[in-house]
């Protein structure tokens, strides 16, 4: 953490190196919720947890600002856990290791956790830092946002006293978020039989790697490689000829984030060896063309494996392929409203196979509700052509733009004074928890703010350290000229 030590603003790169060193994975919050929630007691700030687990702090105003309106900090607590294949780590037990890499903060073989783990140590550098002039501050930092929104979901109206929420989940320093798009999670499910291999056949392990992978959100436009994809459509071109059997199929983590790695296990015919090789090279050379302005790593991997398990049917088998062939991925509609910004989307996060049923998870997301049911009756009409069982689950609501919001053109007019330069007021296709505060505090007034971080749920994952003193800039100005109440 010593690189941490050197960089300025102190107080927030000192809560970041803190959080780095205490494992925060998506539902593996609590060790560094109860360190904060200690922290925050002796410093005599009021602290309480709600049912859920989400913090809430508070602290006064500094002398002279008691008549400021109350102003909540928020960022989520969570990191999502993504490594490199040859990265020795254990998201639940090791601490993150960051490094400076010129001008930008990166981990070792992992993500970073500076989404939102910058935001989070922001908030806490406002509480820690007395040098600061501000109103009366709230600080709310809620559970396992990245796997379903916990926190967001559980918060219930009247905890909190501010009329101002400034959430710092965003990624992009410049940019000025008013509304994001709301998700769903889809889940099918294929019932699949199997069967002796024939007598003849090799067994062979098939390993893609090497794509960028990403955020599901914040990167789906950039045509990045989705692994499980790539793979069905090696086995939807190469099952007849070569006469293959599909043993399992295994590929991405996380339905939020884009796949970067999947497994097939097959089996070929003992003649068909050399023409299986000979296709897996052939189409590394295809999809390594396609793909070379924006994936410029990928390997595609033949190796012979051992495997005591049955074959996939040939019925199951071509159903499962043919599901993942056809499941749409990546942007389904750009947005009409809002220019340069995806509507719809989806990404094909997760497929797994068991011995007797194959699962595959979706994450859909869109600025409008039609959108996101749209895509899921797709998936529906997909699953009933494959047979299979298609169920939704833990949909959250956009933020609705309000391009009259007064702390958004308070954070707008900041940032001209600060670096005379027009910021950016956009809306993000990823998800922000904006859209379900709205449910218990309606009236309250919200905008997004962040540094700029980029490879957001990947080992690619990094900050670019000066954005960071300007977001820094920009947020302790807003509190600063944040207006009396009414």
């Amino acid at each position: 953490m010593s690189d941490l030590s050197q960089l300025t603003p102190q107080h927030l790169w000192q809560h970041f190196a803190t959080i780095c060193s205490i494992p925060h994975p998506s539902k593996h919050e609590e060790a560094l919720a109860q360190h904060i929630v200690s922290w925050a007691k002796e410093r005599k700030l009021f602290a309480e947890r709600d049912a859920v687990g989400n913090i809430l702090i508070r602290k006064p105003a500094t002398p002279g600002m008691e008549n400021r309106k109350s102003v909540v900090l928020q960022a989520h607590l969570d990191m999502v856990p993504q490594k490199n294949n040859d990265t020795e780590h254990d998201f639940e037990k090791d601490p993150i290791q960051p490094y400076v890499d010129g001008q930008w903060l990166k981990a070792r073989g992992t993500t970073l956790g500076s989404d939102n783990g910058i935001g989070m140590a922001s908030a806490l550098a406002v509480l820690s830092d007395e040098s600061l002039v501000h109103g009366p501050i709230e600080v709310l930092l809620t559970m396992t946002e990245e796997t379903g929104m916990d926190g967001a979901f559980g918060l219930q109206p009247n905890w909190l006293k501010s009329e101002i929420l400034i959430n710092t989940d965003s990624e992009t320093e410049g940019e000025i978020y008013m509304g994001c798009a709301g998700g769903v999670d889809c889940i099918t499910t294929l019932p699949l039989s199997r069967e002796a291999l024939p007598a003849g056949y090799e067994t062979f392990k098939i390993s893609l790697k090497g794509l960028k992978g990403g955020h599901s959100g914040g990167d789906i436009h950039l045509g990045l490689g989705n692994a499980n994809k790539l793979m069905a459509r090696f086995l939807a071109a190469q099952t007849s000829e070569l006469e293959l059997r599909l043993l399992s199929f295994t590929g991405g983590t996380l339905r939020n984030a884009i796949p970067r790695e999947a497994t097939l296990v097959v089996a070929v015919p003992q003649s068909k060896v050399g023409a299986l090789k000979q296709a897996a090279a052939d189409y590394l050379t295809l999809i390594g063309h396609e793909l070379s302005a924006v994936e410029k790593g990928i390997s595609l991997q033949v190796d012979a494996f051992e495997c005591g398990s049955k074959a996939l049917t040939q019925d199951s088998q071509n159903r499962l392929v043919g599901l993942v062939n056809a499941s749409p991925n990546g942007v389904m509609r750009m947005s009409d409203s809002v220019k340069g910004v995806v509507e719809t989307s989806l990404n094909v996060g997760v497929v797994t196979t068991e011995q007797d049923c194959a699962q595959v998870l979706y994450l859909i997301r869109s600025l409008i509700d039609s959108g996101k049911q749209y895509v899921v009756e797709v998936l529906m009409s997909l699953g009933q052509l494959a047979g299979a069982e298609v169920k939704t689950k833990g949909g959250y609501p956009g933020w609705e733009p309000n391009p009259e919001s007064p702390v958004m053109n308070l954070v707008s007019e900041s940032y001209k004074k600060l670096f005379d330069t027009t910021p950016h007021v956009m809306v993000i296709h990823a998800g922000l928890e904006c859209g379900l505060f709205k449910r218990p505090y309606p009236d309250m007034d919200m905008v997004s703010i962040g540094p700029t971080i980029t490879g957001a749920h990947s080992p690619d994952e990094q900050v670019h350290i000066p954005s960071v003193s300007r977001y820094w800039q920009l947020l302790t100005q807003v509190l600063k000229s944040i207006p009396e109440k009414g």
